[in-house]
């Protein structure tokens, strides 16, 4: 077993750029520590189908901070490949870690990725992520340069439309309207067009979710979660959706 290896590489000057590195280095958040909760295990089961992840494909996760999903990934055999723009969260990614696993970290801005990554990976991932860019259809384009010819991007985020996002903004320590704000931005049409602009084809939606954590976690919460998030009446207002885009060959 070998620790996690970081590469250091020149982030972002923008504003935006540093109040994120600030949000996300004043200290752990309780909702981006691992965990192996079935509320958790569900949304990475999701990403897996939605994204068609196997196990021979290269993989990099964007925004994998202190590695919530990463390691789950790592754990079930994905060779998974994390950047973040903080280095205070790949550094408590590999204390998760404790050298379990080999994975390689960037320390970076999505649009500054290394030139050595071009065309590098078949799967494009990331966990709620996306809202946090600073500008969505650079990033995108970035993205696409490191993907292979066949490969995809996937994103799993927040629904603009569920309101109770905005509630949870409002009433949890430690999350502020300045770190999540991007979340308006999460809309199909919008992110669709950045997508195509970008050069990606093929692209799809899905969404899903209804319960929140504590009961999604309770022996009958998958059952119900499942049976309420297929009424069409708010199907729109589910709160996760994923988004996903090939690169043609």
């Amino acid at each position: 077993m070998t620790t996690s290896e970081r590469v250091t590489m020149k982030s972002g000057k923008s504003e935006h750029n540093t109040i994120q590195i600030e949000y996300y280095s004043a200290g752990v958040k309780d909702t981006m520590k691992p965990s192996a909760s079935p509320y958790l295990l569900n949304q990475i089961e999701k990403i897996i189908k939605f994204g068609d992840l196997k196990k021979e494909d290269k993989i990099l996760e964007v925004g994998c901070g202190m590695g919530r999903y990463t390691l789950s990934l790592a754990e079930q055999g994905f060779n998974i490949t994390g950047i973040d723009l903080t280095k205070f969260l790949l550094e408590r990614l590999d204390d998760y870690n404790g050298g379990r696993f080999d994975i390689k970290l960037y320390n970076s801005d999505i649009i500054n990725a290394p030139e050595e990554l071009n065309n590098s990976f078949d799967k494009i991932i990331g966990f709620f992520a996306l809202h946090h860019f600073h500008d969505i259809e650079e990033c995108y384009k970035s993205m696409y340069r490191l993907l292979k010819p066949g490969g995809s991007i996937i994103f799993l985020e927040p629904n603009a439309f569920n309101p109770l996002y905005y509630l949870q903004i409002l009433i949890t320590p430690k999350m502020t309207w300045e770190g999540d704000k991007g979340i308006v931005n999460m809309r199909r049409s919008r992110i669709f067009k950045h997508m195509k602009n970008a050069g990606l084809k093929e692209l799809k939606v899905k969404r899903f979710g209804f319960l929140p954590p504590f009961l999604y976690n309770m022996k009958t919460g998958p059952f119900f979660d499942k049976l309420f998030s297929s009424f069409p009446l708010w199907k729109k207002l589910l709160p996760f959706q994923m988004f996903k885009g090939n690169k043609h060959a």
